[in-house]
């Protein structure tokens, strides 16, 4: 009789456990990446880097102490100071900013849009909520 009980518990258990699960599932939202930057600085113009068919930069690493690493991740790739990405040399990360150079042609791809002021929108926002 023990053993019945156990069973008849154990089920309903698990019943409620699947219950617990579709409710969560139905009222659950969708995980945004914590490291996306804010609507606000990105700009109207910042996404067309990628749909006009240039490779975007996604993230940049510079190491704190002297001669520490530098890597960028451009179109999902990890590149260091230096390495090749898809034909084009890495000729400078900086804290926005990677240079490639194919040739004598330059290309500088950025974390963030820039106004003409050389400021970027995140900055832009700082200065008119410091205003207030």
């Amino acid at each position: 009789m023990d053993e019945a009980l156990t069973l008849a518990k154990a089920a309903k258990f698990a019943a409620l456990s699947l219950l617990f699960a579709a409710a969560a599932q139905a009222h659950g939202q969708a995980l945004q990446d914590p490291t996306r930057p804010p609507a606000m600085v990105l700009a109207p113009g910042a996404a067309t880097g990628a749909a006009a068919g240039g490779p975007q930069l996604q993230s940049i690493l510079i190491g704190r102490e002297k001669g520490g690493r530098h890597l960028a991740v451009i179109d999902g790739e990890t590149v260091r100071l230096g390495e090749q990405f898809h034909g084009a040399r890495v000729a400078r990360i900086g804290d926005n900013e990677v240079e490639l150079v194919r040739g004598a042609e330059r290309q500088v791809l950025r974390l963030y849009a820039q106004e003409a002021s050389g400021i970027t929108p995140a900055q832009a926002h700082a200065k008119a909520q410091a205003r207030r």
